[in-house]
């Protein structure tokens, strides 16, 4: 398994005071939504890195064991799609180096933001509600969190309060929206400050979403 991340990333230009950490699907990479940032009608761009780690390559079962990046194996494409749990701990792991390598640099946990679409977003959710200092925010794009009976007694107190914004596609064909629905009433009944916003799309980003995406990161910030 890797050790360290590698990282696709877009620097503030003037002091760098946020950061938004934002994980790719399966299959993607780091670039993935690298051009997603000058769409983002964001307060002082300026003054925000930008972080888009890759995640490591290893075998899909669903794939017929192709390797490609991937944050965990999913070992069933069924409707609640079984995946390797372990996988989704080592992922984590990797990913709270990349937060406090942003910490190490001066952000503050507060001003950093971790974002996720697809397997990215179930990582973003796992390790944000775990870390053990306040973050801004959480953002899961088409996604769910197959961690959630897990979290009950893993949750750090320290995120109980961090908004987090789900969002998916009404005709999502790889990540059925009732499993995220699911996954977003365990969160609210958990008392997550979460909200819910769908879309009249497949899996996918559209242009409504990125208009929400702008508020919520605004809001946060």
């Amino acid at each position: 398994m890797t050790t360290t991340l590698t990282c696709v990333k877009i620097p503030a230009t003037s002091t760098p005071l946020y950061s938004i950490i934002w994980l790719h699907g399966l299959g993607a990479d780091g670039h993935d939504f690298e051009s997603i940032v000058p769409e983002l009608r964001i307060d002082k761009p300026e003054n925000i890195n930008f972080i888009f780690p890759n995640a490591p390559v290893q075998a899909v079962t669903i794939n017929g064991g192709m390797k490609m990046r991937s944050w965990y194996d999913i070992l069933e494409a069924s409707l609640d799609r079984k995946v390797a749990v372990e996988d989704i701990y080592q992922s984590s792991a990797l990913l709270v180096d990349v937060i406090q390598g942003e910490i190490d640099k001066g952000i503050k946990a507060e001003n950093i933001l971790l974002a996720g679409f697809s397997q990215g977003g179930v990582i973003a959710l796992h390790t944000g509600l775990r870390f053990p200092q306040k973050l801004a925010g959480i953002m899961a794009l088409s996604t769910y969190l197959p961690t959630t009976e897990q979290l009950i007694t893993e949750r750090s107190p320290s995120n109980n309060e961090t908004p987090i914004f789900m969002a998916h596609g009404t005709m999502d064909p790889v990540v059925y929206p009732q499993i995220a629905k699911e996954s977003f009433k365990r969160l609210k009944s958990m008392d997550y400050p979460i909200s819910w916003h769908e879309y009249s799309m497949q899996h996918s980003l559209c242009l409504e979403e990125i208009t929400d995406i702008s508020h919520f990161i605004n809001r946060v910030f």
